[in-house]
């Protein structure tokens, strides 16, 4: 393999690596159970993407042809990230305290 495609393939494990670290500590440092929600749903999928992308070029490089389980795995984080995480926000909501504006004071 040629050194740009190495050093893209770095870059792309870097960078899949850094999101998925950023939603880790998203997920345990963040106080609100939505601002927990948000961290990792977003920079997760797009660190496994990246990651996914980097071991997708390498078996290409390889000579290996495009791999299926890569594809797979990529559609189904795609589609079951945002469903699973809309699900927990709206579990969430729902058990939320409802918090009524109380009634204006009535004046004499």
């Amino acid at each position: 393999m040629s050194a740009f495609f190495d050093l893209a393939l770095i870059v792309l494990l870097v960078a899949g690596s850094v999101f998925i670290l950023v939603g880790a500590l998203g997920l345990v440092k963040l106080s609100d159970v939505f601002r927990r929600l948000h961290a990792p749903t977003k920079s997760s999928t797009l660190g496994v993407g990246c990651v996914l992308l980097a071991s997708m070029g390498y078996h290409l490089l390889r000579g290996e042809g495009l791999q299926l389980r890569e594809l797979l795995i990529t559609v189904f984080l795609f589609i079951t990230a945002p469903i699973s995480a809309h699900l927990i926000a709206k579990a969430a909501l729902a058990l939320l305290p409802r918090q009524r504006p109380e009634p204006p004071a009535k004046r004499d």
